[in-house]
């Protein structure tokens, strides 16, 4: 069943269309709409994949569909107060629609109202809008997220005979709905299954230097060779715990969650450093969300068979499209990131990595 924001009818047609009338073109001349302004609204640049992927796949799958339209980009560099003056800015620049990744789910909502007093429909990517009238939300299961990386790291250390052991939870911004979705869905495995949490922290910004602070008091506090796994919510909190054990000369290093699949992720988990990320597959992600900025754009109704959960917000329930994510290993590189060419062998296994490339098999 097709849901529908009530500014996004099918009868309507984009702002100045005059086909069919006795002074417009005739139908038989335009080969497709008229184009219109799109602004792309991401949070930060401390997390890779919002330049390296997000931005690329939606501007590439926007200028495919609709030559005429033109993306107003912004990053707000994790500042709330940034975000809202850019989205500011891009209405005031003529966006039409608002895809919005942002940096505080709760304060986002302004925006969101004050795109609806100009009629402009807001779709929220990748991260949930709370509290606001948000017409769609596209992103992962993120909750499943969670389960995929507790379950990955309770796995491991029933297999390494340490099911009492303690762990470390690193978890992300307190700001973002998508980190608590991911520590619920942590929580849901971990929880109850024997191992015992010996310090847990929520880490502002997703900051890894943040995470590389809290892992030392967590090494102070528990001992360094008392910490039998350590719950990242993202690689880049994974990349600052394992330096802070590396630092304390925590050897071997226990297992390590992650998400993101970034490059140092995916290379950490090749060299044996961390354990497993959760790779969202970042391109159908971007392009089903330009897929919908462009209908929305048009006045069009959102792409067929597209829209398959409803999300709630805390004010609706929010028409979504929601993709799975995959726990990636050592052992499914190959068969994941490199296979769907999210990164290319000679990315992954340059300098350093050029040997720890070879055993896995990847060249």
């Amino acid at each position: 069943m097709m849901l529908l924001s009530p500014a996004c009818k099918k009868e309507e047609k984009p702002a100045g269309d005059t086909t069919g009338t006795a002074t417009g073109t005739p139908p038989a001349a335009e080969k497709k709409p008229a184009g219109g302004k799109i602004a792309l609204l991401l949070p930060e640049t401390k997390t890779a994949r919002y330049e390296s992927h997000d931005r690329p796949h939606f501007e590439r799958k926007v200028k495919e569909l609709c030559s005429e339209c033109e993306v107003i980009y912004s990053n707000a560099d994790q500042d709330a107060s940034k975000q809202q003056n850019q989205a500011e800015a891009a209405l005031t620049n003529g966006a039409q629609v608002l895809v919005l990744d942002p940096v505080d789910s709760a304060s986002a909502a302004a925006i969101v109202t004050r795109a609806k007093q100009s009629k402009i429909p807001v779709v929220s990517y990748d991260r949930l809008i709370t509290g606001a009238d948000v017409d769609y939300y596209i992103s992962f299961d993120n909750e499943k997220v969670g389960k995929l990386q507790a379950t990955a790291l309770v796995d491991k250390l029933k297999a390494d005979g340490k099911t009492g052991g303690t762990i470390v939870m690193i978890n992300g911004a307190p700001t973002d709905n998508n980190a608590k979705l991911f520590k619920a869905g942590a929580h849901s495995i971990i929880d109850g299954s024997g191992l015992k949490i010996g310090a847990e922290y929520d880490t502002p910004d997703w900051s890894p230097d943040k995470a590389q602070q809290q892992m030392e008091q967590a090494i102070t506090s528990i001992g360094k060779d008392k910490i039998a796994g350590v719950y990242c919510a993202n690689d880049g909190t994974a990349g600052g715990a394992i330096a802070a054990m590396k630092a304390a000369g925590v050897k071997p290093l226990p297992p390590v969650t992650g998400q993101d699949a970034e490059l140092a992720g995916i290379q950490r988990i090749i060299a044996g450093e961390q354990f497993m990320t959760v790779y969202k597959a970042i391109k159908p992600e971007a392009e089903v969300a330009a897929e919908l900025a462009v209908a929305l754009v048009r006045g069009q109704q959102a792409p067929a068979g597209k829209v398959n959960a409803k999300v709630n917000n805390g004010k609706l329930d929010v028409p979504s499209i929601l993709l799975e994510p995959v726990a990636v290993t050592k052992d499914n590189v190959k068969t994941t990131v490199v296979a769907d060419g999210f990164w290319k062998p000679d990315e992954l296994c340059a300098g350093s990595y050029k040997d720890a490339c070879t055993a896995a098999q990847i060249q």
